[in-house]
């Protein structure tokens, strides 16, 4: 018996080894990124004499201003440090012990000298746009933590909670820090999400699992009223995240919503992969996701279309599958509903500091190592692009005042994630969001380049005004790559997840919404929100009546599942994946 040898790694086996070190001391950030931005920078400012002294004479006009400011705070009377030379107040300063010496001194320092660094990386005449995008956020970072508010030395509030409960914040916030040290080490989930439980308070809509292959669960909700509209909701969620934010407490819950409201809603339950799915692919999610979840709905309510809804990543999967059903002259959609989900990439927000080349070569070296993405990387990436408010202030809140936020049910969801498999995401991450294969037609589907032109179906689509994941802009191109005679946009307040997940009656809520038809003109985004007329509260209600509107006359409930077709009730609904860690 001759003894098989295992094949010598390759160059590029041992680059990716190397990257995938790299990305463990960087906490994930390719270098060469923010470096390459760095030397664009410093090589054009060389040659930008009139900056130069430009920021030489700001620098020294806002080191006056920090001086003349402390000469007259160190009189005594209380002095706001409002905004520095700019006028523009920081709400981390706004309370009154900031006004007192020397922590207003502190702040109006800080707020100068982050004003001139953003000035510095600004308007440097040949950087590329993206470079100095970058360092923006280079800057914002280092400002974020470097802020006197997250110093227990230099923060007043701070030091006079300190003083007032004798040290005791102080204590609780190490027993806290303690605890978060030791769930992280154990894998376990953040503090108070023991207090939502799959199945016990949250994802407790009634319904059956009535299909499952190697990727998803389908299930079938019950109703509660006693006729339906015709056409079945198969919503298709994002699989960087449980489906159950669409099925949160029952007060939030959207497919509670829509089954009281007399819809049959099927959901798609993704499974939370592991290392031996690594080479599940995009064609997997298609084919195996959303395909095979179509096909089961068909069956179970035959002779009916589908309203087809996806959220985030799942409307991308969606719309794409849309082109190839409208390739394929597949008629079984009856309509598309998008919640935040992005169609052509060109402009993709702030996330576009986490896809650059040299970044997703580390990325997908990290992937290809492990065999998948592990959520809490990715999470990591979105507390970035928010680390005042996701990172710092959380920090501050529990271990410098001793303070847990009390656990809601979005929270608790959030805490909850799921892996992505190494070809998949990268294959996302490289096609989608990098080369933008899907709006220039270059996208191929078994084998055939797809068309968002050949969708025709009515499409409503939502995007939401503070979204840091999908930006409402970007997600308003999809006007241009369709041929919807009946499209209506709608903008809602809040962001990526709060946004969607609204409940029926939101008093803290308002929407814009408008329709326009294939020969209207195209209006650009400023244009639309001029034009689109605001309406108070939740945006669930409208989005309701667009379903009815674009459904056919009411029938009898359809039964669960399809036995003679193949479609058993095989389990009770959460299903077991969205239980899957």
């Amino acid at each position: 018996m001759t003894r098989q040898h295992k094949p010598a790694p390759t160059t590029q086996d041992i680059d990716r080894d190397f990257r995938a070190q790299v990305a463990q001391m960087t906490a994930g950030l390719a270098p060469t990124a923010f470096t390459t931005a760095w030397a664009d920078w410093v090589s054009h400012l060389a040659l930008s004499p009139s900056k130069q002294r430009e920021l030489q004479r700001n620098a020294a006009v806002r080191a006056g201003d920090t001086w003349l400011f402390a000469l007259r705070a160190l009189a005594g009377a209380p002095t706001p440090p409002a905004g520095g030379l700019d006028g523009e107040a920081d709400r981390r300063f706004a309370a009154q012990p900031w006004s007192q010496f020397p922590f207003n001194v502190f702040a109006r320092a800080y707020q100068n000298q982050m004003a001139l660094m953003n000035e510095a990386v600004r308007g440097v005449q040949g950087v590329s746009e993206y470079h100095s995008q970058l360092l923006e956020f280079a800057v914002r970072l280092l400002g974020d933590t470097t802020s006197p508010s997250n110093f227990l030395a230099s923060n007043p509030e701070l030091l006079a909670l300190t003083q007032e409960e004798q040290g005791q914040n102080l204590t609780r916030g190490f027993k806290n820090l303690i605890e978060d040290l030791g769930r992280t080490l154990k894998g376990g989930a953040p503090a108070g999400t023991e207090e939502f439980e799959v199945g016990r308070n949250v994802a407790v809509t009634p319904g059956k699992v009535v299909f499952r292959n190697e990727l998803i669960e389908l299930i079938q909700y019950a109703p509660t009223t006693p006729s339906v509209h015709a056409e079945p909701v198969l919503i298709v969620p994002a699989w960087i995240m449980k489906y159950y934010i669409l099925d949160l407490s029952p007060r939030n819950s959207m497919v509670k919503y829509l089954v009281d409201q007399g819809h049959t809603v099927f959901m798609m339950s993704w499974k939370n992969p592991g290392e031996d799915d690594r080479d599940l692919g995009m064609d997997d999610y298609l084919e195996q996701g959303f395909k095979a979840a179509l096909d089961a709905v068909t069956a179970i309510v035959p002779r009916h279309k589908v309203h087809a809804v996806g959220y985030c990543i799942g409307g991308t999967l969606l719309a794409i599958g849309a082109a190839a059903l409208a390739r394929n002259r597949d008629e079984r959609l009856a309509s598309m509903t998008m919640f935040a989900a992005q169609t052509d990439f060109s402009e993709p927000g702030e996330l576009a500091f986490f896809v650059n080349p040299s970044q997703l070569a580390m990325l997908e070296a990290t992937m290809n190592k492990k065999g998948v993405l592990e959520s809490r990387q990715m999470g990591g990436a979105f507390a970035m692009l928010r680390a005042r408010d996701l990172l710092w202030q959380p920090i501050v809140g529990q271990y410098l005042k001793g303070q847990r936020d009390r656990m809601i049910d979005l929270m608790a969801w959030n805490a909850d994630g799921t892996r992505m498999p190494w070809r998949m995401h990268s294959e996302y991450l490289y096609r989608l969001y990098l080369d933008n294969e899907l709006a220039t037609n270059r996208f191929p589907v078994d084998g055939k380049t797809i068309r968002l032109s050949d969708i025709r179906v009515p499409m409503f689509v939502v995007g939401t005004e503070a979204d840091h994941v999908a930006p409402w802009k970007s997600v308003y191109k999809v006007d241009n790559l369709v041929r919807s005679d009946d499209l209506t946009f709608l903008l809602t307040a809040s962001g990526h997840n709060a946004g969607i997940v609204a409940g029926p009656v939101h008093p803290k809520r308002h929407y814009r919404m408008r329709t326009r038809r294939l020969a209207d003109p195209h209006l650009a985004p400023e244009d639309w929100m001029e034009a689109a007329p605001k309406s108070e509260g939740s945006w669930w209600p409208a989005w309701q009546q667009w379903l009815v509107a674009h459904s056919g006359a009411k029938v009898k409930p359809p039964a669960m599942g399809a036995p003679r077709k193949g479609y058993d009730v095989l389990d009770e609904a959460p299903g077991i994946y969205v239980r899957q860690r």
